[in-house]
């Protein structure tokens, strides 16, 4: 159905629901709390809002957060509306296939919700600097990476200042609430910078991604997975359909086709059934089926915590909430400890406890494996007799085949020290991370 054109801006009773939570007391409201019809106009006029993700989370949140009186709202996505999404992803319909979600949602918002203002912004949340994310009062996400929940929880904490007593400045907190579900699960939670605990606190809570061996893709398939994983590991790289050195594209109709034409031709020879144009997507693109409800459900929460923050009329959740309606409905609200060795709130450098005779490629396969790191192209940096040194890195391609031999090498024989600081760079953090070398003979 086609929204209807944009009736006036205000009419009276509009904010009616609100005026009685931001302008009376209640039996939950915390004891400083002082009603006032202010709040309300700050949270029309003044308080500005960020959603990250306008997938089938970002839809509903900015449904909820236009719906609720926010107007002054910004929308990052850097994806493209597939025809998948439009099962649940309510913003869009099928003439804008193709076209920015962030651009399309924040069209939709304007024209429904009179005196709604949503910018969107088609691009990576790295993109923008500390100066762009300063510019907000809070920060919501909706997404369904974890190295993008890794970076904002990263910048936002870097943004944190003290004093000389090592005080926090609470003026240069911005909360951030961050939103997940996958299939009938779902959490939200509520992350203070620098007082509760963060994304980096808890990477243990995020699913394992699911890797099929390598022996198994290349000899005995089993699964139309296999046949996919087959497909994209092994063939892609060996024949290069689109060029040398081209990496697949997920959202490239060409590439998913060609993978599931090869899917296909595998599972033929095997007898196994079930290979589908949808299943190499998602296996492509490691997508998660999703469930509309879930998505409802986990946003309702998430834009109750961004109005409770907002308006201080309620306390904040405190400050995890797990939801489950696979059978029946359980949920349940924990308070998640801070993890006093954390490699993003901590503010102290991490120790790396090495031989001396290990060698520089098990230091980059620790921070890639270990649960406390999960880093995804570590490079790493030092100080030798006052010089700088690049041991490795990987993402400049000049500078990864510079440094590829060091990956061979000892510690030691890299003038490597015990106390040694080494500076990491990864994607899931904006700013370098500071280790200490610890080793052991």
């Amino acid at each position: 159905m086609e929204v209807d054109e944009p009736a006036r801006e205000n009419w009276n009773g509009r904010w009616s629901h609100l005026r009685k939570i931001l302008e009376r007391k209640g039996p939950l409201t915390p004891t400083a709390f002082q009603p006032s019809p202010d709040i309300l106009q700050f949270l029309l006029d003044n308080c500005k809002i960020l959603v990250i993700g306008a997938g089938g989370l970002g839809c509903e949140l900015l449904k909820n957060l236009a719906l609720m009186g926010f107007r002054q709202i910004t929308v990052i996505d850097m994806d493209t509306i597939d025809l998948s999404n439009l099962n649940r992803q309510f913003l869009f319909r099928q003439k804008d296939v193709g076209r920015s979600k962030a651009e399309v949602a924040a069209e939709f918002i304007n024209k429904r919700i009179p005196g709604c203002q949503v910018t969107p912004h088609n691009c990576k949340i790295q993109d923008f600097d500390e100066s762009f994310y300063r510019g907000f009062h809070l920060v919501v996400c909706g997404l369904d990476s974890i190295v993008a929940r890794r970076w904002i929880n990263g910048m936002l904490h870097s943004m944190l200042e003290y004093d000389e007593d090592g005080d926090l400045d609470k003026t240069t907190l911005i909360p951030l609430i961050d939103g997940g579900t996958e299939g009938f699960k779902g959490n939200a939670r509520v992350i203070l910078p620098g007082l509760t605990a963060c994304i980096d606190c808890t990477l243990d809570l995020f699913p394992p991604q699911v890797n099929f061996p390598l022996c198994t893709i290349a000899h005995t398939p089993r699964l139309p997975e296999h046949c996919i994983e087959y497909a994209r590991v092994l063939l892609w790289p060996k024949e290069n359909p689109f060029g040398d050195d081209t990496p697949i594209d997920g959202d490239d109709p060409s590439h998913i086709t060609w993978i599931y034409e090869k899917s296909t031709e595998r599972a033929s020879q095997y007898g196994i059934q079930g290979v589908t144009y949808r299943l190499t997507q998602g296996v492509v693109k490691n997508i998660i089926p999703a469930v509309a409800s879930t998505n409802a459900v986990i946003a309702a929460a998430c834009t109750t915590e961004v109005f409770k923050l907002a308006t201080s009329c309620c306390n904040p959740l405190n400050n995890y909430m797990v939801f489950n309606d696979a059978d029946g409905i359980y949920t349940y609200v924990y308070e998640q400890e801070r993890n006093p060795n954390c490699v993003a709130c901590s503010n102290r450098s991490q120790p790396l406890v090495f031989n001396k005779d290990a060698k520089l490629k098990d230091v980059i396969d620790h921070l890639v494996n270990s649960p406390s790191f999960q880093m995804k192209g570590p490079g790493i940096t030092t100080s030798i007799e006052g010089k700088n040194k690049t041991l490795y890195m990987q993402t400049v391609p000049s500078i990864e085949e510079k440094t590829r031999p060091n990956l061979k090498l000892s510690l030691e024989e890299l003038g490597l020290h015990d106390g040694c600081q080494l500076v990491v760079a990864d994607s899931t953090s904006p700013s370098p991370i500071l280790f200490q070398l610890k080793m052991k003979d």
